[in-house]
């Protein structure tokens, strides 16, 4: 988990003013590469990246960085003015909810999300909070096309985002209150 800045400079010289995409986990690249780039004093230039980026949020609590703070800073710095978050796990292989320029997240054609009242698991309506089920069509070789998470979530809307995107919307609050902290991106301590 050491920055290459020869590397990144050498990509750069390359491809620079072309467009190009930086990925990763939210946490991964703000700690080691967003906070080390700031600790080199590194005035390199992104703004032909587009940052997709997901998980890994449970860890920036403690650092009070939001995902409005986490855009601001990347733009000011490096001049990233495409971050898209996504929600998606590893247990469901498939389902991955892509946010768009509005913060909202999607549901594909593939995947569907439910709000779940956290007292009677009914569904909620559109604009309450509960517990996030996501669904897909992808996994077939393992009871994965149904999974209720321990993230509280609101869908936000259908058919009516404005970025015209058809579909259910939603967005991600966090962890449910007693849920255990865990993730993918957390395997990193």
């Amino acid at each position: 988990m050491s920055l290459n800045l020869e590397n990144i400079n050498d990509f750069l010289n390359k491809y620079g003013n072309d467009k190009f995409l930086i990925f990763g986990f939210t946490y991964i690249v703000w700690e080691y590469f967003y906070n080390e780039l700031k600790k080199n004093k590194s005035k390199i230039n992104l703004k032909n990246g587009a940052l997709i980026h997901g998980g890994g949020w449970k860890k920036l609590i403690d650092k009070a960085v939001s995902k409005d703070e986490f855009k601001k800073r990347l733009k000011e710095e490096f001049g990233i003015k495409k971050v898209f978050d996504y929600y998606g796990m590893a247990e469901q292989s498939g389902s991955i909810f892509m946010e768009c320029e509005y913060s909202n997240l999607h549901v594909s054609d593939y995947s569907a999300v439910i709000m779940r009242n956290s007292q009677d698991f009914s569904p909620c309506k559109i604009g309450e909070r509960g517990l996030i089920q996501v669904m897909s069509l992808i996994p077939k070789s393992y009871p994965g096309h149904s999974l209720l998470t321990e993230d509280e979530g609101v869908i936000l809307g259908v058919d009516d985002c404005p970025c015209k995107r058809k579909g259910t919307y939603f967005k991600v609050i966090g962890r449910a209150k007693a849920a255990e902290l865990r993730g993918c991106s957390d395997v990193l301590k």
